[in-house]
């Protein structure tokens, strides 16, 4: 059976088709603003890759919060379900996920069997999201893979007063004018992500095994810290880049019962 989920974000639009249970080929893309098209476009990058057509997949699924606009699925599920179900196939002992998306922050608690127990969103602010990196990183003037290295690089990183962003991205215009290293104030950012992601995290009663997926996930500085706050190991994929873990789930879920079932 081949099966696919389409994840359409509010940042990153993903793709991924699978057959028999294992990953076929998979695609990302920077949404626009209109999810048909940050759909179709994710979609037909993923079909090429895999060398087949829109009508080889048997079902499709959409999460996201653009999947009531994707005009090919035949059923949609929520973000929290699909998360947790992609994080539990990429590591399979999970039973709490840290998700950070570039809007929101997600701790999703799952049990034995891999159904969510518990979750709590941070959507309401862009700290402790994809968000607030992205704007800091503008501001330093280096990538976000650049940014996520500057935590190995010092030992005197920057104290944020607030983790607001509008507050903390002017605190980092005066820390670079009073000339600071920028490896100071990067790891000084990934900390204040960390230590923001933290409070989400311990207010959910986490249980091991801890594992982190999202985009955020590849920034070593923010998991690590992550790590020391909370006094445990955080798992990260391996089995695929931890940005599908949605579309993963929304195409595991379509190969489970030909519908998705949506929540």
């Amino acid at each position: 059976m081949i099966s696919a989920g389409c994840d359409i974000g509010s940042l990153t639009s993903k793709g991924v088709i699978m057959e028999n249970g294992r990953i076929k080929a998979t695609a990302v893309i920077a949404s626009t603003n209109n999810p048909e098209s940050s759909a179709e476009k994710v979609m037909n990058l993923a079909v090429e890759k895999a060398g087949m057509a829109m009508d080889d997949i048997d079902v499709c699924v959409g999460t996201g919060y653009g999947r009531d606009r994707i005009p090919f699925v035949q059923d949609t599920a929520s973000e929290i379900v699909c998360h947790g179900t992609g994080a539990r196939w990429l590591v399979p002992g999970a039973m709490t996920v840290i998700d950070i998306g570039g809007q929101d922050c997600k701790v999703i608690r799952l049990d034995a069997g891999g159904q969510v127990e518990k979750f709590i969103t941070n959507d309401k602010c862009a700290s402790g999201t994809g968000r607030f990196l992205e704007v800091m990183a503008r501001v330093l003037g280096v990538s976000l893979d650049e940014l996520g290295t500057f935590s190995a690089g010092t030992m005197s990183p920057i104290t944020f007063a607030s983790t607001c962003t509008v507050w903390a991205q002017a605190d980092v215009i005066r820390h670079l004018n009073d000339g600071h290293p920028l490896e100071d104030i990067g790891a000084g950012i990934n900390s204040a992500m960390a230590n923001r992601v933290s409070m989400l995290v311990s207010g959910s009663k986490p249980k091991p095994e801890i594992c982190m997926t999202g985009g955020v996930s590849k920034n070593r500085g923010v998991v690590q810290t992550l790590e020391k706050l909370l006094g445990s190991r955080i798992h990260l994929p391996r089995r695929a880049d931890p940005q599908l873990a949605g579309a993963i789930g929304a195409a595991l879920l379509a190969q489970k019962n030909g519908r998705g079932g949506a929540n």
